[in-house]
């Protein structure tokens, strides 16, 4: 279907008038033809620009949408729904008709919206879920500059499915900070700049930079108070965090201005009170997050006041765990928020610290992607390779996720059951994916069993993603410090959930949380009416199997299953439990336990079960060197059980093993028969052509105890007693007897002679047999071995045994040496035959049968 023209009539003035406010206006038709020439564009425009009311609005009438709806990105709930808002009123409607918008927690749309302002990561969820976008003839990706995790996700996968399915699909990239020639080159896009039409802003640095972060909500305020005094408009103050807005909303008490907080955990209504003037023109000063930097238009600001801090993401490299730091902001980032006080007359920023310090910032902010805990992104891009058929590494990010924390994400992935040894994504994932949570809530959610768990469950999970709604108060005083930390234990804020009460209870978080939990049911198909019933721990360690804590023994020290330790308050009344299935951690100087729930290690959940590995160690006792079994259940690092078993018989052979092949030589009774059949059979297989023997070295036997040792070990409960066995028999016995003749033949351990028997040791390079001189009488040349393929010496010994002489020439000894050696051996031993001729003579016959 076409565009409508009527609705194109309608829109023609109204476009025209907005146009004359909103120096975007002007590149408008080159974004609008580079579009009708090419898929993708980017659009670098200044802030107050008006590119996130502008813009979608323009692209309406385009040829090429037809139809199709144009869908926005924000990157936060309150801007997704204030542009709305703003481009709903602009065309004389409500948010749900032309222009919609959709956030996690709420939306409004309806058959009519074209225009469709989402977060960014419902774009994720709706790529998993439809990956050709059907219906979706643009993208709109604003503030891209802010590069989250899910932006980036969104724009690869949008990218993906332009190249391989919809060549058709626009994708625009809007910014007002960042290097817009880089980004277009990755997206293969035109590049389209608007300079805007700022009115001059007068920056005033501080004297000197403040002594400590702390003392940044008392500075705020105070250089609130002066700029009330001497400069007329309403003032924008940036601090880090919600923390530091109350502490400097309550120093600037008594002024004469409305004082309102704005950052996204505020109900919807609170928000508007800050983005709207006041009815009597009453001077307003709002202290906000950086969720005001970009795409909100906060009017009649002339002052922003800077504190040059923001919250961010970072992952604990120790940990695993993703912490929001804060940190000092870019140059970039200083310069949008001064940009807020020159959109409608000459402004005045103020900056908290100096102009050095302003030369020592980055001079951009660094992507979420490479410093936050990637765990989500990995599920998703397993997912997208599931539908799409593309593998993670060759998806188009603007940049390449960190490898560490992406395989960190698929060993927790696998852990979890969503993907498989090959890390592609299995049914379990695939259904994780689908819920739109984090891999580990997901996991936990599918881990329910019945109803009620299932119920259990869904609030928990929606407990996790909001803020903690239980918040201790300050101490009043003068000597107010730190709120006391929270109890950690979770089930102080279901029982919140399910309508308990508790004086320190944040009722604005416990109605996100509530809301979160109903969209929940709605995506599992539970009803509303359904009682959340169950064991939360089982269910925490579903979803958080690395972070089961056990006490080290000190009150509140823990140990981590994942490696690492954690701390609880040794007053929280979770500090002595033994064990601990741990939901939520903050990392600061150290990993604090923030909410857990106490496991009972006498009747653990089946969470924890399928993930433990029962084993049984054995060792052995160094006084008695029997054998010693324990039982051992671990999950990680961790033992949860322990206790002393009888070791089968099993168990105990392969002790005995392992501790021998430890040190052959110690262990074992190693004789010179059986160093001899070692050489032997090592000789056999290398020069005779048998590489089929069995490899009898120190090594090979140390490697494989458990074939040749392990069956002489039954009844064995004592290593001593393996110095007591007959090893040659055992090393005999990786033989068959056809191979044993085979062998004594080719190599025998001794030569049968004349006059006796010559003993052979074939530890010498070349083997050598060895026996009394008169046993060689009679004997003419030198013996060989082996049907005569292998060389011998001979050595000849004394009476007494000592050697002679050693020769491979017997026939040249006796017509040579033998004289000398005659003359001194008939001296010696002259009871002793000593022939002039031995190779002539009779042996005399072997004393007591043998010869040495």
């Amino acid at each position: 279907m076409a565009f409508d023209p009527t609705l194109q009539n309608r829109l023609a003035p109204l476009l025209s008038a907005a146009g004359e406010n909103l120096p975007v206006s002007s590149a408008v038709p080159a974004l609008k033809a580079a579009l009708a020439r090419t898929s993708n564009a980017v659009l670098v425009a200044p802030p107050g620009a008006g590119k996130t009311t502008l813009v979608p609005l323009a692209l309406l009438d385009a040829p090429w949408r037809q139809d199709g709806r144009i869908v926005m990105l924000e990157p936060r709930r309150l801007a997704t729904r204030a542009a709305a808002q703003r481009m709903a009123e602009l065309v004389g409607e409500q948010p749900g008709g032309l222009v919609g918008y959709r956030t996690r927690l709420d939306g409004a749309t309806s058959e009519r919206t074209r225009i469709e302002v989402i977060t960014e990561g419902l774009l994720v969820r709706r790529l998993l879920s439809d990956p050709t976008l059907d219906g979706v003839a643009c993208v709109i990706f604003d503030e891209i500059h802010e590069r989250s995790v899910d932006a980036d996700a969104a724009l690869a996968f949008c990218l993906d499915l332009q190249r391989s399915l919809r060549p058709d699909l626009r994708l625009v990239a809007m910014s007002a900070t960042m290097d817009g020639a880089a980004l277009s080159q990755r997206m293969g896009a035109e590049l389209v700049e608007s300079e805007g039409r700022m009115f001059p802003v007068d920056i005033r640095h501080a004297r000197r930079d403040l002594v400590h972060r702390r003392d940044l909500p008392d500075a705020m305020a105070a250089a609130i108070r002066t700029a009330l005094a001497e400069e007329a408009g309403d003032i924008l103050a940036f601090l880090p965090g919600v923390g530091e807005i109350l502490r400097a909303r309550s120093a600037l008490a008594g002024v004469d201005a409305d004082v309102l907080p704005l950052y996204g955990e505020l109900p919807p209504a609170e928000q508007d009170l800050a983005l709207t003037p006041h009815p009597q023109g009453r001077r307003r000063v709002i202290l906000s997050t950086s969720i005001a930097e970009t795409s909100l238009t906060v009017p009649g600001v002339r002052i922003v006041v800077d504190g040059g801090f923001r919250r961010v993401p970072r992952l604990d490299p120790g940990t695993g765990l993703t912490r929001l730091d804060t940190v000092r902001i870019s140059r970039a980032a200083a310069a949008q928020r001064a940009g807020r006080a020159g959109r409608v007359a000459p402004g005045i920023a103020i900056r908290l610290w100096t102009e050095m310090t302003t030369r020592a910032m980055p001079p951009h902010d660094q992507p979420e992607m490479m410093e936050a805990e990637l765990t989500g992104l990995r599920l998703d891009t397993a997912a997208w390779q599931e539908a799409m058929g593309t593998d993670p590494a060759d998806l188009p990010f603007p940049d390449t996720p960190p490898n560490g924390a992406f395989e960190a994400g698929r060993s927790l992935l696998q852990a979890l059951g969503a993907l498989d040894d090959d890390a592609r994504i299995t049914p379990e994932g695939t259904r994780m994916a689908s819920l739109g949570a984090h891999p580990r809530l997901a996991a936990m959610m599918l881990a329910a069993r019945g109803p009620g768990e299932c119920a259990l469950a869904v609030d928990i999970a929606a407990l996790l993603e909001e803020r903690d709604p239980l918040r201790p108060r300050r101490p009043a005083g003068p000597a107010r410090g730190a709120p006391p930390p929270a109890p950690a234990d979770i089930r102080l804020r279901l029982d919140l959930l399910a309508g308990g009460d508790h004086p320190d209870a944040d009722r604005a978080a416990l109605s996100r949380i509530r809301h979160a939990a109903r969209q929940y049911r709605r995506r599992l198909g539970l009803g509303r009416d359904i009682v959340a019933q169950g064991d939360c721990a089982a269910l925490i360690a579903a979803a958080f199997p690395d972070r089961v804590a056990q006490s080290r023994g000190d009150v509140g020290s823990f140990r981590l299953a994942g490696g690492g330790s954690a701390r609880l308050s040794k007053t929280d009344e979770l500090a002595r439990h033994g064990l601990l299935a741990v939901a939520g951690m903050h990392v600061r100087k150290a990993a604090e336990i923030c909410l857990a729930a106490p496991l009972d290690r006498d009747a653990l959940p089946d969470s924890v079960l399928a993930r433990a590995k029962e084993q049984v160690e054995t060792t052995l006792d160094t006084t008695t060197g029997s054998v010693l079994a324990r039982r051992r259940l671990r999950l990680g690092n961790l033992v949860l059980r322990d206790r002393t078993v009888t070791a089968s018989a099993e168990e105990v052979s392969s002790l005995l093993c392992a501790q021998a092949a430890q040190n052959l030589a110690a262990t074992l009774n190693w004789t010179d028969a059986c160093r001899q059949l070692q050489a032997r059979v090592e000789l056999a297989r290398t020069r005779l052509d048998r590489p089929d023997l069995p490899d009898l070295s120190d090594a090979a036997l140390a490697g494989t105890t458990g074939t040749w040792l392990a069956p002489w070990l039954a009844g064995v409960s004592r290593l001593s007693v393996l110095g007591e066995m007959d090893l040659l028999a055992m090393l005999r016995a990786t033989m068959d007897h056809a191979t044993l003749k085979w062998l004594d033949r080719m190599l025998p351990a001794h030569l049968e002679l004349p006059g006796g028997r010559a003993a052979v040791d074939y530890l010498q390079p070349v083997p050598v047999a060895s026996a009394r001189a008169q046993t060689f009488y009679g004997v003419t040349q030198t013996p060989r071995i082996a049907d005569g393929r292998l060389d011998l010496r001979i050595a000849l010994l004394s009476p007494a045994g000592r050697p002679q002489a050693i020769t491979a020439d017997l026939a040249g000894f006796w017509a040579g040496s033998w004289t000398d050696m005659r003359r001194d051996m008939r001296g010696r031993y002259p009871r002793h035959d000593w022939p002039e001729n031995p190779a002539t003579a009779s042996p005399p016959p072997p004393r007591h049968g043998r010869n040495p």
